[in-house]
């Protein structure tokens, strides 16, 4: 079928659904190419950068406070105040992608963070300091769930779950680089010098609106439809370039179901089918991410204290079970296709409750015991976490797909913040045993969520799966 042929698609001018359904077809029969690698690559780049910028602080930290003579309140509120940002911008990014469109919010949020190192490289006190990094923990807890939303809908279902997956490691990627980096730079050059470079990746907005579309299912639902159909077009016409050969006909769009003349917004999001299923992805990014913060946050601690090991020691025990979690990520992608997104989060977050239950009522009594069993819970929670960014996009129709995302980012973002003050409140009471054990309970209760109300999405294309 050629290109012209094509832009002759049903709902050209019609009910902004009924375009929607049809540029769904027409994704669904683009083989994979070049083209996508490169758009995944240059949305990939800006998530990388991200997650450099959002580990920059804990690196920053042991010189700001030497520096501005910071005493232990100021201390945590320089280290919290970020993720606060990025709950607050992940609930903000949703509704304004939805609006305005994917790719605007993501430059906006690549090119705000860029700025925000710039002006924190000039500032001699603490307070503005909080401030801008609140403003940059906004632009990076925005970026991260509309960039997925974003990949999601320029997907077809063949193996979109490894797609997907495979760009949302650069973000684990990114956060590793930023450590290495920040370690060395630091000492040598100081901590300004650092966020000074970390602000040139901002330039990545301009890459961006250069190299990457719209995504034409937005364009499409919201009425723009010329602009929805040149877009489409422009794709097919490059993927013909890069492969070679005319594109097969699209199958026919599936035809609308009357669900698809919702209004979107927060009170559909929160009614009817999708009401359910904005609960359970909250419940699954709650529950995954409480249980990996806290694992991850406290273990240097409960190593250097509990344990007595040296600091060097105690952080590459720590490392070694972050590593182990990227392994787990890796896996995922490569097998979520096949075992299904329902079953990943049901299984991983299982194991993962068992792994961490034994350990707690073994009572951790060897360093070498908590290191074997959190690298293995890290395994599973890793994976079935970064199922939940391919997952999400796939529950809701693209009307409110960028904002359910972001719920989703929100309770990221929740567990981030309140897993780690449970489990220091728990450890602070001496019992290291109840640590394991209650993150245990939490991992169980997402798996029973995931196995009582998830609802399996691969295979199928996102019209189909949220009309």
């Amino acid at each position: 079928m050629t290109i012209d042929a094509a832009r002759d698609t049903p709902g050209r001018h019609g009910d902004p659904a009924e375009l929607a359904a049809a540029i769904g077809a027409r994704f669904e029969r683009l083989p994979l190419c070049r083209w996508q690698v490169m758009v995944r690559l240059v949305v990939g780049a800006v998530t990388f950068f991200e997650a450099f910028d959002q580990l920059l602080i804990a690196y920053a930290l042991p010189e700001l406070r030497a520096e501005w003579h910071l005493g232990t309140t100021q201390v945590t509120a320089l280290m919290t105040v970020g993720s606060v940002g990025m709950l607050v911008g992940a609930l903000v990014s949703g509704r304004l992608a939805d609006r305005i469109g994917r790719v605007k919010v993501i430059a906006g949020c690549i090119a705000l963070s860029g700025l925000c190192n710039l002006a924190l490289i000039l500032c001699t006190s603490p307070e503005p300091f909080m401030a801008l990094r609140f403003v940059q923990g906004m632009a990076i807890g925005g970026e991260v769930p509309i960039a997925a939303t974003f990949i999601a809908e320029i997907t077809r279902a063949h193996h979109r779950g490894r797609f997907v997956l495979l760009y949302e490691l650069v973000f684990p990627a990114g956060l590793t680089a930023g450590a290495l980096l920040a370690a060395w730079l630091v000492p040598v050059l100081g901590w300004r010098w650092v966020f000074g470079l970390a602000a040139v990746p901002g330039l990545l907005c301009l890459v961006l609106a250069r190299c990457v579309p719209e995504s034409p299912r937005w364009l499409a639902d919201h009425g723009r439809h010329e602009e929805a159909l040149a877009t489409m077009a422009s794709i097919e016409r490059k993927v013909e370039k890069i492969t070679g050969a005319p594109l097969p006909a699209p199958a026919p769009a599936p035809p609308v179901r009357p669900a698809a003349a919702g209004k979107g917004g927060l009170r559909e999001l929160l009614s009817g089918r999708y009401g359910r299923r904005t609960l359970v992805i909250g419940a699954l990014w709650f529950t995954g991410y409480f249980a990996n913060y806290g694992i991850t946050s406290w273990l240097p601690t409960i190593y250097k204290d509990h344990f007595g090991l040296g600091l060097s020691t105690a952080l590459f025990y720590s490392t070694v079970t972050s590593c182990a979690g990227l392994a787990g990520c890796l896996v995922v992608a490569l097998t979520v296709d096949r075992v299904g997104r329902r079953n990943t989060v049901i299984w991983c977050m299982a194991a993962a409750a068992l792994c961490l239950l034994l350990l707690g009522l073994t009572a951790g009594d060897s360093a070498s015991s908590v290191l074997i069993w959190t690298s293995l819970a890290a395994v599973f929670l890793f994976g079935s976490n970064i199922c939940l960014y391919l997952y999400t996009p796939e529950l809701f129709p693209t009307r409110i797909r960028a904002l359910g995302s972001s719920v989703g980012g929100a309770a990221n973002r929740l567990g981030v913040i309140l897993g780690p003050v449970v489990v220091g409140a728990i450890y602070a009471g001496g019992a290291m045993g109840t640590v394991f054990v209650t993150l245990a309970v939490v991992a169980v209760a997402g798996s029973l969520v995931a196995a009582a109300w998830a609802e399996e999405t691969s295979g199928r294309t996102l019209e189909d799966m949220a009309p």
